[in-house]
């Protein structure tokens, strides 16, 4: 059971309840003596949409920007049962994605 890892995928679009649950992570790796990796910053996809301001076409062309940002995070530990029990607990907001996949 040492051999395998437990690779943890995160995405939101709240940067800072991604942190906190990243740190909470590493606090319960701290307190259980997992070997942790991460959390490794993945690139931040960005969703971008143009519109017009006018929805009748007259009058000058303004265009309004919108902008959504997915910020991702990788986390790898050990798969040991009491670490990822607790992670398991864990509050999680509903905008943060988690995803836990088991690795050998």
């Amino acid at each position: 059971m040492a051999d395998e890892i437990a690779r943890i995928h995160l995405s939101s679009t709240d940067v800072k309840e991604l942190n906190k649950l990243c740190e909470d992570m590493r606090q319960i790796a701290q307190r259980t003596k997992v070997r942790m990796k991460g959390p490794i910053h993945l690139p931040t996809r960005r969703l971008k949409i143009t519109t017009r301001k006018s929805p009748c076409g007259e009058g000058t062309n303004t265009w309004e920007k919108w902008e959504m940002r997915i910020h991702k995070r990788l986390i790898e530990m050990e798969a040991d049962v009491r670490a990822l029990r607790e992670i398991i607990r864990i509050n999680v907001s509903s905008n943060v994605h988690v995803e836990i996949e088991l690795q050998q």
